[in-house]
């Protein structure tokens, strides 16, 4: 996610400096090469030594002779992105009013002024985070094109973002956004079904494959909307859904206002009448009716006859001949961009093996459903091109 990519990562005088080595490691963990930069404040939360052994790199505490901030971000800059985390409310309103007395607000302004991108991850008390003054710097910064890892508010604090969500801002601002301005839906994950009020219908998708096509999509730009039944992520806005009906629904209406939909999800083909009361056990034969669900991409395609769209393409102990035939068959009857066809080995797991269908072309995919969610997201981005 962020290979090849040079982050100066600036740490200012927040108790969620503590953070910091961690913060340092995950960068590194996805690609990074990381330099960091402390004001005096976050010298004396957590020590330059802790963070010269993360980053594998010096620690820069002062601006000297070398000029750091210029070899950074000067006119031949090492730096990709600043990344300020944690950044306090002292360091966001001196960033706005171009105040340069740390090397971390410096930095920021030279930045700021040969174009190089900065995220900021505030944390502070909320009442410091809800003061008129830190409110209208953020806006100012955000009016610059500042990229803001926005805080948790738990405990009347406004919490450091998650390492996630800090990784996904500085992909997002460092790299190239080919899908920058686009909504794009994505559905992942299963769908289940009531048998009664204790019982359900439903498969073993666990929504790994979604959740990456929707990451690698907005760290390429995009605004995505991610409809499954799972938790709220910081990279999609989510509309939490259930049934299959439930995630038709939402995806005709998601749709209407889309540049593109992908459908990850691994949505049940049956339904059932929901009992009112439990179920008895125990008896010695029991009969479930099942009714067929509505297929979510034909329901689309009636609202959206143009909307560019890329669907999956399950087949049980299939051989390659026989997935691309099903997923020929299913990319001719929808007008379908691209069809990813799997078998049912693909369910659960880190890893999957895929084939890409297209009108003229069929391309194997083997490795990780992060890498796959990656291509899929180039796909987009030259299908919307």
């Amino acid at each position: 996610m962020l290979e090849d990519t040079n982050v100066v990562l600036g740490v200012t005088g927040s108790i969620a400096a503590v953070k910091t080595v961690e913060l340092a490691h995950e960068l590194r963990r996805r690609g990074a090469t990381v330099r960091a930069i402390m004001t005096e404040s976050a010298t004396n939360i957590i020590h330059p030594w802790a963070v010269e052994l993360a980053t594998d790199g010096d620690v820069i505490t002062e601006i000297g002779g070398s000029v750091e901030h210029v070899t950074f971000f000067g006119e031949d800059p090492w730096g990709d992105v600043l990344l300020i985390a944690p950044s306090t409310a002292n360091t966001v309103g001196k960033i706005a009013a171009a105040i340069d007395d740390t090397p971390v607000t410096t930095c920021a302004t030279t930045a700021l002024g040969a174009g190089i991108p900065v995220v900021i991850a505030p944390a502070m008390h909320e009442p410091m985070y809800d003061h008129p003054g830190v409110l209208d710097a953020i806006e100012r910064l955000d009016s610059w094109g500042v990229a803001f890892a926005d805080p948790r508010i738990e405990e009347s604090k406004a919490k450091i973002a998650s390492e996630e969500a800090i990784v996904l801002e500085t992909a997002r601002a460092a790299g190239e956004r080919p899908l920058a301005g686009e909504s794009i839906v994505v559905t992942g994950g299963a769908t289940t079904e009531a048998v009664d009020p204790i019982r359900t219908l439903s498969n073993r998708a666990s929504g790994k494959t979604g959740r990456a096509i929707a990451k690698a999509c907005y760290v390429r730009g995009a605004d995505v909307t991610l409809l499954h039944d799972g938790p709220d992520v910081p990279y999609a806005t989510v509309e939490n859904v259930e049934t299959a009906a439930e995630m038709v629904a939402a995806a005709q209406e998601c749709a209407a206002g889309a540049d593109a939909l992908v459908s990850a999800a691994a949505i049940g083909d049956y339904t059932v009448e929901r009992r009112d009361e439990k179920i008895r056990s125990g008896q010695d034969r029991l009969t479930l009716e099942l009714q067929p669900t509505p297929k979510l991409l034909d329901q689309v395609r009636q609202r959206a006859p143009d909307l560019p769209m890329i669907g999956f393409k399950l087949e049980p102990g299939a051989d390659d001949d026989e997935m691309i035939e099903a997923a020929r068959d299913l990319l001719e009857r929808v007008a379908l961009s691209l069809v990813v066809a799997n078998d049912t080995g693909a369910a659960g797991g880190e890893k999957t093996r895929a084939l890409l269908v297209e009108d003229d072309a069929v391309t194997e995919f083997s490795g990780s459903k992060a890498a796959l969610g990656g291509r899929i997201a180039d796909e987009l981005s030259r299908t919307l091109s």
